[in-house]
């Protein structure tokens, strides 16, 4: 599904250059679990970024489904990156003027879907996540467990070929942070592409395979040791 070649990105100010990503090759099937490791500073976020589509490499090639995106304009990557990626982030990034209902149907917003087919989605996938009865609720009247609930049926309503997830369970304590790996292995049981950045080695162990990066560079990929989901 996907196919990363010799990826390449440095950052530049006038008195120096930092590379983030050294030559990265990494290939994920569809329907794996991947988790990718490492210290701060080592291009984890820059590779989720170029994986999904909000960055773009200064060399190597990304192909997605058999499709090289490497050297796409914005736009372009705009409109694939709606279309296949759900994006699960730290801090949730939940618009508080929104309910919980609008905030997961806006996804569909931006896709055209007609309003009767955006209400069926919605709730079904609020059900799904135990927060259907939270629909008419803000952000803010939500505790944070609940609010990485609805940002997770949020990237996920559109039923995207790829999910995301930036350290999903950051701003957790372990029990609500379990709860989410939990609904991600479910997920991903059901036969969703995931792809996890996260410093915790417990949550790297719910996926299939952990990639470790330091300085820019795959230094290591290993099978996880599959967290059992009850």
């Amino acid at each position: 599904m996907i196919k990363l070649t010799d990826l390449t990105k440095a950052y530049r100010t006038d008195e120096i250059e930092t590379t983030a990503l050294n030559k990265v090759s990494v290939e994920v099937k569809k329907g794996e679990f991947v988790s990718i490791m490492g210290p701060s500073g080592c291009g984890k976020s820059t590779l989720l970024n170029i994986i999904g589509l909000l960055d773009s490499p200064e060399s190597g090639s990304y192909e997605f489904d058999g499709k090289e995106l490497a050297n796409l304009k914005e736009k372009e990557r705009a409109s694939i990156r709606k279309q296949n990626i759900g994006f699960i982030f730290q801090s949730f990034n939940l618009i508080d003027e929104l309910t919980v209902f609008e905030n997961v149907e806006l996804p569909l917003v931006y896709l055209k879907v007609p309003k009767s087919e955006r209400q069926t989605k919605v709730l079904k996938i609020l059900e799904k996540m135990g927060i259907a009865h939270r629909a008419k609720h803000y952000p803010q009247q939500l505790s944070g467990g609940q609010q990485q609930r609805v940002a997770v049926a949020r990237a996920v309503v559109t039923e995207p070929k790829l999910i995301l997830a930036d350290e999903p369970t950051g701003n957790l304590d372990s029990a609500h942070g379990n709860e989410v790996m939990d609904i991600l292995t479910k997920l991903h049981e059901s036969g969703s592409t995931i792809i996890m950045v996260t410093h915790s080695s417990h949550d790297a162990n719910y996926s299939e395979r952990i990639i470790k990066l330091l300085d820019g560079e795959v230094v290591s990929q290993l099978s996880g040791e599959r967290v059992s989901v009850i």
